[in-house]
């Protein structure tokens, strides 16, 4: 049946709102069939019970998720303080207000027209058109693309025409189409898009993107070179990251590496690092988080970790099955597990007061997997970053009071102003010292040599040279790993034709004119090279953290003290 009301055409048989420009007004499944038990009733009061019990039948849910759905209604059909649609009856139920010009009976192949826009009912799905022009519908569930980084297919989605762009960053394992699957999930995306250009992506060996070995699951590097890859396919020159759980620690990253890109960031239920240690004194221990490696090997398949993630949810049979069904959907067990683990060596805590850009952390107070004191320390170390706690206990943000969450970063975003261009960058710097130069003076030849084998490594693994002097190069990488292993491959090419070398790396914040480098990141790379021996690499400790999973190992050294530094520095040999 079709109904119309105000300047909407709603048809339950076809499942879609309409508004008088004929444009289809996207609703999560359960809000929708809400809509049309009040519209089928207008005028009539609905009790909450009759209403939970329709929508949802079997399955036992909370007001909380039938207020949620009224909310979204109301904001979906404009409703304000003037122009009503539903009435809340206190202490009982909701009522349709709004006039109904009544049933609209709808046989195959009927034509009606609205407004000068033709609409043409004969299944599914509908073509909307305007004197033979096809007009683009946002569907629900948008369309999944891919695009190529190196030889792995990200898949990624695209909803919404906002003035700016918000690439969404899910934590743990995500997979696109599960998304909309669940409609407080599904309702969370679409009010992101409403003010936004909403970008979404799974990490390459989740979801729908390219499975990977287990042992080839992405770092925090390979994570902001797909995000990169997604901007660029989509033509987002900046974005506001929303990063969720282990998504904060990647977008803080990006930020700090990528000003110049990202307007902002959001982060939701975030982290520093994964495991405790004196100075973290929140994250689990090392027993707790094998302990849960073990469930994931047991219990994947199931429900797991509902009871932490989305306790208000986690008694709810529809919503148990919808997380147990995406997680499998989102990852193998095998990969699972290898994620878990690589989640657990993250530490950005060196990074984070380098993230120059506005930045929004929210956290919930009785969060029950990560530590309200995380969220408190994370918004601490990032410069004037804001800060806003919550109530409640659930660790997803669609779960619990999403409409608080999504105000906060709606007022976020739209605050936003373009800073202009930045001078600021955080880069892994790379010291490579040549031992007796001496024989380069000698041998102009060889130095020639040297110099244009060092120039094709660093080409070779996305590497810029900014500085060449005295028997010393320095080249700047925006990922820690490429830059260790470009590291490895020219001590190698040194050693096979008898040139010395010694290497240091460190990642920190670089002030940047025109092409030069320097600051503090550069001269203590410079230093970390002098303590280095020929043939070896050394790092400091914040390039070894922000490696995790990436396959290299290393082997502490102890600690340093160098002039130019406060304190100590752990460094450690790459093996």
């Amino acid at each position: 049946m079709k109904f119309r009301f105000a300047q909407f055409v709603l048809d339950s048989q076809e499942r879609s709102l309409r508004d008088a420009d004929g444009g289809v007004l996207p609703l999560a499944p359960k809000a929708f069939d809400t809509l049309v038990l009040l519209v089928q009733n207008g005028g009539k009061i609905l009790s909450k019970e009759r209403l939970m019990a329709e929508v949802w039948q079997d399955a036992f849910v909370e007001e909380n998720n039938l207020a949620q759905n009224i909310s979204i209604l109301r904001r979906t059909l404009g409703e304000t303080r003037d122009l009503k649609f539903i009435e809340t009856v206190p202490k009982f139920g909701y009522r349709f207000v709004t006039e109904v010009a009544g049933e609209i009976d709808t046989a195959d192949d009927v034509v009606e027209t609205v407004r000068g826009r033709i609409y043409i009912s004969d299944g599914d799905p509908v073509e909307t058109r305007t004197a033979g022009v096809p007009l683009h519908v946002s569907p629900l569930r948008p369309a999944t693309s891919y695009v190529q980084n190196g030889d792995v297919n990200i898949a990624y989605q695209v909803l919404g025409d906002g003035p700016i762009d918000i690439v969404f960053v899910m934590g743990w394992v995500s997979h696109l189409e599960y998304f909309w699957k669940h409609h407080l999930f599904a309702s969370f995306l679409e009010r992101l898009a409403s003010f936004s250009r909403l970008i979404l992506f799974d990490k390459r060996g989740t979801g729908l993107s390219d499975r990977v070995p287990n042992d080839r699951l992405p770092t925090l590097e390979q994570r902001m070179e797909d995000v990169h890859a997604v901007m660029d396919a989509v033509g987002a020159e900046r974005a506001v990251l929303v990063g969720v759980s282990e998504g904060g620690p990647m977008c803080a990253l990006f930020a700090a590496t990528y000003p110049e890109r990202t307007s902002g960031v959001v982060m939701f239920g975030t982290y520093a690092k994964r495991i405790r240690d004196d100075d973290y004194p929140w994250a689990p221990t090392v027993e707790q988080r094998n302990a849960f490696f073990d469930v994931v090997k047991r219990d994947w398949g199931k429900p797991v970790g509902i009871e932490e993630r989305a306790p208000s949810m986690a008694g709810d049979p529809e919503f148990r099955e919808w997380w147990a069904e995406y997680l499998r959907m989102g990852a193998s067990p095998g990969a699972a597990v290898a994620l878990t683990r690589m989640n657990a060596e993250i530490d950005v805590r060196d990074v984070l007061p380098l993230v120059r850009v506005p930045t929004l952390v929210m956290h919930r107070r009785d969060d029950m997997c990560l530590r309200v004191e995380e969220g408190r320390y994370v918004a601490d170390r990032i410069p004037e970053s804001k800060y806003v706690e919550l109530e409640g206990p659930d660790h997803l943000p669609f779960v619990g009071d999403q409409e608080r969450v999504l105000a906060e970063i709606e007022e976020f975003v739209k605050g936003l102003q373009f800073g202009g261009e930045t001078d600021r960058v955080l880069a892994t710097v790379l010291s490579i010292r040549l031992v007796d130069i001496d024989s380069f003076r000698q041998n102009p030849e060889l130095k020639q040599q040297t110099r244009e084998f060092i120039r094709r490594k660093l080409e070779l693994f996305r590497g810029r040279e900014v500085d060449y002097a005295n028997g010393q190069v320095l080249a700047t990488f925006d990922g820690p790993a490429r830059a260790i292993r470009c590291a490895a491959e020219i001590v190698e090419s040194a050693a096979a034709n008898s040139i010395g070398v010694k290497t240091g790396l460190h990642t920190g914040e670089c002030d940047v004119a025109s092409d030069r480098y320097s600051g503090f990141a550069v001269e203590l790379a410079k230093l970390i090279a002098e303590e280095s021996e020929v043939g070896k690499i050394l790092v400091s400790r914040t390039v070894k953290d922000l490696v995790a999973g990436s396959g290299l190992e290393f082997v502490e050294l102890g600690t340093r003290q160098f002039d130019l530094a406060d304190g100590r520095w752990r460094l450690f040999e790459v093996k």
